[in-house]
């Protein structure tokens, strides 16, 4: 089939017109079934897959008697191991969105849809409930088969099964959301109880029917249709991307093998049009047509194609990960040369600076200190000079502190409203108020200042400490 639009003269340009033509996106009028195929890239998708246990068994990680890692919204407290973020400290979110946000980026930049293939919940979710499918039902063509076959008790019974587990996995992946949101072991006493927060069992509920949606139907149809990553990631690619792609000088023209067939008699390529790396692809593309909407670059038909060239006795590698310049025989620059490499590798340094540095530099107990300004200063009947302060005491400990206040700068200071401790509640902004008063013929200057300190000792016997340095405000020196 010719292109409709042709160029003039043989370029890339030209072959990616023609390979337009014979582009196809399943519209969702038929089922995907994939055929699955053990290879490299399978067991490199699988331990990729594997990261989403911590998802499923992060929430019951325990440190200190606390589960590790809680997002306390009503208490609007985030602890992190042996760290509680509140939401002061929530710049560190920003950066942290930053980090991830251009670490897609550079993966796409560097490897394409590799997230896609990989990584993303919905490419995940969806391999694991094919291959519950595939477990109960058979291979493709047997699966084909099933759906055209009439109901019977035997299809009814699979098909239970089938979506009983889907079900099971989508409550699981709704009920692990809620966990990071509260305490799991609690959770699991009081969800089927019914003594649960609402929002919990709403939540569970839309997870469980997005999953078994998303996951069980509609699969690549999310992708194509519902994802905007899928829609963006195409400007996001050079011509130095390497993407799972078919070396069409070596595989052109198809061919199936001959009985008896020596190389030095062929008049095809190396491709024999098997149709493996169709039936293996998630989204059913062909990638002998070049990069399309639907290839989310899972490298699938690598292993596909690579059994069966081992198969015909040629070499490996027909489909591969390759880009653009590589297949035209031009110069290819290692990472390390690419501009774009090295601008996303600074921002990503520099948000992991910012992160480690919030991390490391978040203290149990802050203190501020604000100087009353209407008036300055007030001259009492003794002679002294009265400022004002009002402190504010953050405590982001998950207990309470009995906070010991006191002030330094000036030996001849007294602290006012300070003589009993102040209760800092958890996780909560205490203010406290205070005078310092000073004989003002034993001021030094217009401004002094000075340096309030804070001390709690914690149920452990860990004493916590933080400190704020301000002035005091006296009238002007005569001259």
């Amino acid at each position: 089939m010719k292109s409709k639009h042709p160029l003039p003269g043989p370029s890339a340009v030209q072959a990616l017109y023609d390979e337009a033509d014979y582009w196809h996106v399943n519209t969702g009028d038929q089922t995907i079934h994939a055929k699955r195929l053990p290879g490299r890239w399978r067991r490199i998708k699988w331990l990729a897959a594997s990261v989403w246990l911590v998802y499923f068994l992060g929430p019951y990680l325990r440190w200190e008697g606390q589960q590790a890692v809680l997002f306390d919204i009503p208490n609007r407290q985030y602890h992190l191991f042996a760290a509680t973020v509140l939401p002061q400290d929530f710049w560190m979110l920003s950066l942290l969105l930053l980090f991830f946000a251009i670490l897609l980026a550079v993966m796409t930049a560097v490897a394409g849809r590799v997230w896609c293939g990989f990584f993303c919940f919905q490419t995940v979710w969806t391999d694991v409930f094919t291959w519950i499918e595939e477990w109960l039902e058979g291979p493709p063509s047997a699966r084909r088969k099933l759906d055209q076959a009439p109901l019977s008790l035997h299809k009814a019974s699979i098909r239970s099964v089938k979506h009983g587990l889907w079900l099971l996995i989508g409550f699981l992946t709704g009920f692990s959301f809620v966990a990071w949101f509260t305490d799991a072991p609690t959770l699991w006493q009081t969800f089927f109880l019914g003594e649960a927060n609402g929002a919990a069992y709403a939540t569970v509920a839309l997870f469980t029917v997005g999953t078994y949606v998303l996951g069980g139907f509609l699969r690549e149809q999310t992708c194509f249709w519902l994802c905007p990553y899928a829609r963006i990631q195409g400007v996001m690619l050079d011509r130095s991307t390497v993407v799972p792609t078919y070396d069409r000088d070596r595989g052109e023209p198809r061919g199936r093998v001959q009985r008896g067939e020596h190389v030095g008699n062929r008049t095809t390529g190396d491709c024999v049009d098997c149709n493996q790396c169709v039936a293996v692809c998630p989204t059913g593309v062909d990638i002998r047509h070049g990069q399309q909407e639907g290839c989310i670059t899972c490298a699938l038909c690598i292993d596909a194609c690579n059994q069966i060239m081992a198969k015909v006795g040629r070499p490996g590698g027909l489909i591969r990960y390759a880009s653009l310049d590589e297949l035209e025989g031009r110069p290819t620059k290692p990472l390390h040369l690419r501009a774009r490499v090295w601008v996303y590798s600074a921002i990503l340094a520099l948000a992991l600076a910012g992160i480690f540095y919030g991390l490391t530099s978040l203290a149990p107990l802050e203190l501020k200190v604000l100087h009353e300004r209407a008036p300055l200063y007030v001259l009492l009947s003794d002679g002294s000079i009265q400022n004002k302060y009002t402190l504010k005491l953050l405590n982001k400990m998950p207990e309470g502190l009995v906070v010991t206040l006191s002030v330094s700068g000036h030996k001849g200071l007294t602290l006012v409203g300070a003589d009993k401790p102040v209760v800092a509640e958890s996780g909560g902004v205490t203010p406290a108020m205070v005078f310092v008063r000073i004989p003002r013929r034993a001021l030094e200057g217009e401004q002094q200042p000075l340096v309030f300190h804070a001390e709690a000792r914690r149920a452990s016997g860990e004493v916590v400490r933080a400190e704020r340095e301000t002035i005091f405000i006296g009238p002007p020196q005569s001259r």
